[in-house]
């Protein structure tokens, strides 16, 4: 009993001494415990009426950096003196790679800011959002009504479309929207404009990368263009990752899932992404635009790789690789070649001459017409023809039977092709011994006036030799056949 119980003490203590190591080596899964905690904690707390708590991307200190440096790039031209080095280590590349990935964060941004107008706003003109659906256009409009019920009084110039202002008239017109709060419309006001400072630092963006992208990428651009090549390098982390990429997920980089919402899919371009957007695509007819894809898709991939070691900083490769393709799409815009018209005979021509010779005797044998189908294709004037039911029914015989024998068949001779030296003689030993035969009616009794009726061979009339010619002969004798 004493072992036992020291068996428990001592498992009792190694389950202490885990459970020691347990705690010392969970502090990290207990430290992001506590901040996820923290986390959901925050966006309880979040006051969704302050725009500051919803959108900070503006505060943080990457996005003041970053467009830091794009103001002053823009502001200098750089001369290429520095393109030798390293693409890794080109501090525009960093530069271009960071702008990438910002831009994706401005976008996101900016919807976020959305939907926190279009909250605030709905009370006033609920309407307004199925109507401008752009998050900036719908944010100049919002900035442009305010409190004003009379949207005749608003001018919609250089804003929205002439149709879209009709419509929004119209709709504003009949909307059960009441004016918004002094400190509602303030703080709606601010987010347009937040929502109007993000784009144009989006815009700065974008205008700094399509403006390098020509020194960074000179060959992807010359195919692509220099907007599409930014977006495709920033969605892939890099020129370098662009490169490494296969041309199926080039094709696809950017594509976006549409909610038709019960409507076909016939018309909608599927697995296409940011390629759709090149100039190549649209002007391709509709029918050949999923050929072209990848065919953009494969040039820019190998265009990158040559950008990504900088073999050909003037982008003759790229030029030579647009060229290629616009040329392979017209080709396949071309109409077959017509079919050419088959010329008519010379009318009144004689026929071909062929050369004579065992092949045309041969043919001409073969399909010779018989004596037997020449005698049914023939009709003698006035006299019926035989049938094959009577009466004249059925198929015709013609002048078979008619010639005077009363035979319905002509003894046709065999083609020469199907016989040969044996069956050619045989058949002339038939020939001979055919006019042999005797006829059924002859007899072997035959009526004399010596002695009346006698019995007589009628085949020894005709044999003047052989075994059978002294078979009746009265000087013929037995013949002895000797044993062996």
């Amino acid at each position: 009993m004493a072992a036992l119980e020291d068996s428990f003490l001592a498992d009792l203590d190694e389950l202490s001494d885990n459970e020691l190591e347990l705690d010392e080596n969970d502090d990290d899964f207990r430290k992001e415990e506590e901040d996820i905690d923290m986390d959901m904690a925050e966006l309880e707390n979040l006051n969704y009426d302050d725009l500051d708590n919803v959108s900070k991307l503006q505060k943080t200190q990457r996005y003041v950096d970053i467009m830091q440096k794009v103001e002053e790039a823009l502001g200098k031209d750089s001369d290429g003196t520095e393109k030798l080095t390293v693409l890794e280590d080109d501090p525009e590349y960093k530069l271009i790679v960071d702008c990438n990935q910002i831009s994706v964060d401005i976008e996101n941004e900016i919807v976020i800011v959305h939907n926190f107008i279009r909250d605030k706003y709905k009370l006033k003109f609920q309407e307004l959002e199925s109507l401008v659906h752009h998050p900036i256009d719908y944010a100049r409009v919002v900035k442009k009504i305010g409190n004003e019920t009379d949207l005749t009084l608003v001018d919609f110039e250089d804003i929205i479309p002439s149709a879209n202002v009709m419509m929004v008239s119209l709709t504003a017109s009949t909307t059960k929207g009441n004016p918004l709060p002094e400190d509602i419309l303030q703080k709606t006001i601010e987010a347009c404009d937040r929502a109007l400072d993000l784009d144009n630092a989006r815009r700065k963006v974008l205008d700094f990368v399509e403006s390098k992208m020509g020194s960074i990428a000179p060959n992807l651009s010359a195919i692509v263009g220099s907007s599409v090549a930014a977006k495709l390098m920033g969605t892939a982390g890099g020129l370098s990752a662009l490169a490494k990429m296969p041309a199926c997920n080039v094709q696809l980089m950017g594509q976006k899932r549409k909610n038709l919402a019960g409507f076909s899919s016939a018309t909608s371009q599927s697995h296409v992404g940011y390629l759709d957007q090149t100039e190549i695509f649209q002007s391709t007819p509709p029918g050949l635009r999923m050929r072209a894809s990848r065919l953009l898709a494969a040039k820019s991939t190998l265009a990158a790789r040559v950008d990504a070691i900088r073999g050909d900083p003037s982008g003759t490769n790229g030029k030579a690789f647009r060229e290629g393709i616009l040329k392979k799409i017209g080709k396949w815009q071309e109409l077959p070649p017509a079919r050419q018209p088959k010329p008519l005979p010379v009318p009144d021509s004689e026929p071909k001459k062929r050369r004579g010779g065992r092949r045309l005797r041969k043919m001409k044998e073969r399909y010779a017409v018989t004596d037997m189908r020449k005698q049914a294709n023939r009709m003698a004037f006035g006299t019926p023809e035989e049938s094959s039911l009577g009466d004249g029914l059925g198929v015709g015989y013609g002048m078979l039977g008619q010639a005077g024998s009363n035979r319905l068949r002509i003894s046709s001779v065999p083609s020469k092709l199907k016989l040969n030296a044996k069956v050619a003689k045989k058949l002339k030993e038939r020939q001979y011994t055919g006019g042999a035969t005797t006829s059924g009616l002859t007899s072997s009794l035959a009526f004399t006036p010596v002695q009346g009726i006698e019995l007589c061979n009628p085949q020894a009339l005709g044999l003047g030799s052989g075994t059978q010619s002294t078979y009746f002969s009265e000087s013929g004798t037995f013949s002895k056949i000797k044993k062996i």
